[in-house]
């Protein structure tokens, strides 16, 4: 079980690949609370499931024009399957793939960027991991997904998409992920240290027009760095802290987002094994 809280801000964002300040509405904040469960089928297969809730605000006053929003955003469906898991020499070789499905939990408005909580229409990830572990806990892991997009709703009749579109129904762009790290367990597997990286490209979409609010159909780039921090405390066996910080580096379309999240893990078994004392 996880749960976190995670808050990030910007005031810069990319509109297209210019850079530009958030000269009106100053320094955009959002928080997220998420509590995320994870169940073990088999030792080879997972399910996940979690439910964010997320508030966003901004840091200066604007007159009462934007008043931020919060709300539970999507929920989150998800299975991890373990296919390859094979002794090589000094370390272990792993591959897994995963499938997960999110969709709107609530009534929220996804054309309000960038307050929005979410993008308001369903997805289906598809994602397969290799990792390569040495026995002496350093790791190095990539993985590449694809995340397919439905449509959101607006709550107006009318909207440019590289031409006019009389609908309140958004195509949101599907999208191409790519992501590694380099880390390393130590203290007896006790404390993870991880760098990672990960990558985004949307498939379709436009790009913010000039002086224009941000709109689902975007055209999403970035970048983004971060480094993770992973504890198992011995006084309390399961319980882990977790704490990470990320940074977008470049994008398009995309807020330049920097995140600090710390929160809690702890694991559990719901069966345990009975020894088998046969003679």
């Amino acid at each position: 079980m996880l749960l976190a809280y995670d808050h990030g801000s910007f005031n810069e964002y990319w509109e297209g690949s210019l850079l530009r300040s958030n000269q009106t509405i100053e320094t955009v904040n959002r928080r997220m609370i998420l509590p995320m469960a994870a169940v073990g089928i088999t030792d080879r297969l997972n399910f996940y499931v979690g439910l964010p809730h997320v508030k966003t605000w901004s840091s200066e006053p604007n007159g009462g024009r934007f008043r931020g929003a919060a709300g539970f955003q999507d929920i989150i469906l998800a299975l991890k399957y373990q296919a390859v898991k094979a002794e090589m020499g000094k370390g272990v070789l792993s591959a897994f793939g995963s499938l997960g499905f999110s969709t709107p939990a609530t009534n929220y408005l996804p054309d309000y960027l960038p307050y929005s909580i979410g993008m308001g229409a369903p997805e289906l990830a598809y994602r397969g991991i290799a990792q390569c572990r040495l026995h002496s806990g350093l790791y190095l892991r990539a993985g590449l997904g694809y995340l397919w997009r439905g449509y959101a709703q607006a709550e107006r009749d009318y909207y440019y998409n590289n031409g006019s579109y009389y609908t309140d129904w958004m195509d949101v762009p599907s999208a191409w992920s790519i992501d590694g790290a380099l880390g390393w367990w130590l203290l007896d597997n006790s404390l993870q240290i991880e760098l990672s990286y990960a990558g985004q490209r949307s498939t379709s979409g436009d790009d913010i027009r000039a002086y224009n609010a941000a709109q689902p159909t975007n055209r999403v780039h970035f970048d983004r760095m971060g480094l993770q921090l992973q504890y198992f405390t011995p006084f309390v066996k399961g319980l882990g802290i977790i704490a990470y910080h990320n940074r977008i580096l470049s994008g398009r379309n995309a807020p330049k987002m920097n995140n600090t999240a710390v929160g809690l893990t702890y694991q559990f078994a719901f069966f345990t094994k009975k020894e088998n004392n046969t003679l």
